[in-house]
């Protein structure tokens, strides 16, 4: 709410200051410049989003999923105890991490509102911990294919936009190992 009026107000300010100095048109004119250039790049994002969006339903139809979901039992064992008990939330929880290791963030997220769900059912009105842990780790999002990243890049004319896999790895690990261990740390600090 309070992000909706500092936007309204920082474009209210621009559109009186371009008033005042006479810059009504270089405004308008730079406005349907970046209304055209928005559009274009929702496009690009957009067939990239789709592309890997099909991927991930492919990995789930051919049962790569599953297989996924066999090879990260340690780590959600660890990280969310309900996954032994609950098989489609273990599915689920593998997808959405799967689909966030391909950078892939909006196509994570029906995934992971499915995990959510699952963690939710029987709690409180709170949140549970493995639910917080969840939503810490959607959040840093360990990524090794930034591919949403990629994607603009490679609309805004950069010729090599994978060459940021680097800094990407160390920022999304580091990010995503620092939040989840604060989130355990806290969780235990709570239980208390």
């Amino acid at each position: 709410m309070i992000m909706g009026y500092i936007w309204t107000g920082m474009i209210l300010l621009s559109i009186v200051s371009a008033l005042v100095l006479g810059q009504g048109s270089t405004l308008a004119a730079a406005a349907m410049h970046g209304a055209q250039e928005g559009i274009t790049l929702a496009i690009a994002i957009g067939g990239s989003l789709c592309l890997w969006s099909g991927v991930g339903k492919l990995m789930e139809k051919s049962g790569i999923t599953k297989a996924l979901s066999f090879l990260l039992r340690p780590l959600l064992y660890t990280v969310f105890p309900d996954s032994r008990r609950d098989p489609i939330l273990a599915g689920a929880l593998s997808a959405n991490i799967t689909a966030n290791f391909l950078g892939l963030g909006n196509a994570a997220t029906p995934m992971g509102i499915q995990a959510a769900k699952r963690l939710k059912e029987g709690n409180s009105d709170r949140a549970s911990h493995q639910l917080c842990r969840l939503i810490v780790l959607n959040t840093a999002s360990i990524q090794f294919l930034p591919t949403n990243v990629a994607a603009v890049r490679s609309a805004l004319g950069c010729a090599a936009p994978f060459d940021i896999l680097g800094p990407v790895w160390i920022t999304s690990l580091l990010s995503a190992g620092l939040g989840v261990t604060a989130a355990v740390a806290l969780g235990r600090v709570w239980k208390r």
